[in-house]
């Protein structure tokens, strides 16, 4: 499966609100924007100088498939930023395909912003996002209840 990481647009923003709103996502990823006019308005900040979040969208085989992006950038924290993605398509999932665009997406920001290291949080029992963190090489740091729901949280170092 050929996968590569493509910049975002309002349209690919619209269609990221649309197709990420399922239940079935929103039960692992919750999702910041009420409204499309909200993740619009959000994506146009992405835009700006010295902006604190920073994505790209997921292609497979020439398909728009899902996101990934780094959030809460600040270089004088650790970490660095938070990393998060969600495959929307749901015959992409399980194949592999998180995991590559993630691989792709930290080379990325790496020479982007020069990170030394980003986190990660998933909920407890998304065993397939947790596999994907470990597959590249983020290591499991802490659990945690927030609101009845077990999390955990993940951190990864550059250095490696």
């Amino acid at each position: 499966m050929d996968i590569c990481l493509c910049r975002r647009t309002p349209d690919t923003v619209k269609t990221y609100f649309e197709r990420a709103s399922t239940p079935e996502i929103r039960k692992f990823l919750p999702q910041k924007a009420k409204s499309l006019e909200e993740a619009l308005c959000d994506y146009e900040k992405t835009l700006l100088p010295g902006a604190s979040s920073y994505g790209k969208t997921i292609y497979a085989n020439g398909k728009y498939i899902g996101d990934i992006w780094c959030y809460c950038i600040d270089k004088n924290d650790v970490p660095n930023a938070m990393i998060s993605y969600c495959i929307f398509d749901e015959k992409f999932r399980s194949k592999g395909a998180a995991t590559k665009a993630l691989r792709l997406f930290l080379d990325e920001i790496r020479k982007e912003f020069g990170f030394t290291s980003v986190g990660a949080f998933t909920f407890a029992e998304n065993t397939a996002s947790i596999k994907v963190l470990e597959k590249n090489g983020f290591a499991f740091t802490e659990e945690f209840e927030e609101s009845g729901i077990l999390s955990k949280y993940y951190e990864y170092s550059f250095s490696r």
